[in-house]
């Protein structure tokens, strides 16, 4: 069995990833899966969060991702997701305002906000902000 998988993330806007990984751990719908070499085929739903992935010398990478699908086979990994941005991509600074943006909205429910656009919103930005932390 091989030692290592091609790991292929990409967003309707670009091919943000294409490595040979010896892991891969990709929040899902129903939790977090850890890929290794020779996985079992599986399609499943992704969620927002944030993946790892480790590449041959043990370098662990983040990235944040935001829905999609992934395709698991054997050999390969193909992870489609809605949006995705590598951790030293990700502006902190704007993430937090987002985050205190979303928390002002549900603390204030009078003002018609959208609850579920506004929780999907803080969702997104504490997966960013947890993806910077893992590298900083």
């Amino acid at each position: 069995m091989a030692d290592t998988f091609e790991l292929e993330l990409a967003t309707p806007e670009r091919l943000v990833l294409r490595e040979k990984v010896i892991d891969a751990q990709i929040p899902a719908k129903e939790g977090f899966i850890g890929v290794l070499p020779g996985h079992a085929p599986l399609l499943t739903e992704l969620t927002t969060g944030f993946m790892s992935y480790t590449l041959p010398g043990n370098r662990v990478q983040y990235m944040a991702i935001n829905g999609g699908f992934m395709e698991v086979q054997p050999e390969k990994v193909r992870v489609l997701a809605d949006t995705a941005e590598k951790a030293e991509e990700i502006d902190v600074k704007r993430a937090e305002e987002a985050l205190k943006r979303a928390q002002e909205l549900l603390a204030n429910p009078s003002l018609g906000v959208d609850v579920a656009r506004a929780l999907y919103a803080m969702q997104r930005a504490q997966a960013r902000l947890d993806t910077a932390r893992k590298t900083r």
